[in-house]
């Protein structure tokens, strides 16, 4: 059962890393060496890209989940914050010189 699950997480990254053209032609492979009818193969093929590209979308999601936690572990700041921290900074630069010029 745990072997089964372990290949199928493989396929599901492997599938993940493809890019669509490649993914649409191994399921066309597929389809054919299974002797599927073209609307079967052409389901298939649709089934199979939907899914490679669900799991991307997926495994982006955790990857930048992970990425952000891990920065705020080792406390370094992030480019929304830091953009923040910039806007900020000109803001009171710009406050300062206009009382100077006053």
């Amino acid at each position: 059962m745990i072997d089964l699950m372990r290949k199928s997480v493989y396929a599901a990254l492997g599938l993940a890393v493809m890019t669509r053209e490649k993914v649409e032609e191994s399921a066309r492979k597929i389809a054919s060496d299974a002797k599927m009818s073209e609307a079967e193969g052409k389901k298939f093929v649709d089934e199979l890209v939907k899914k490679s590209e669900e799991t991307k979308a997926s495994i982006e999601k955790m990857v930048n989940e992970r990425v952000d936690s891990a920065l705020k572990k080792v406390n370094i700041c992030t480019q929304e914050e830091l953009k923040s921290l910039e806007k900020r900074v000109s803001k009171l630069e710009n406050d300062c010189e206009s009382r100077d010029k006053k």
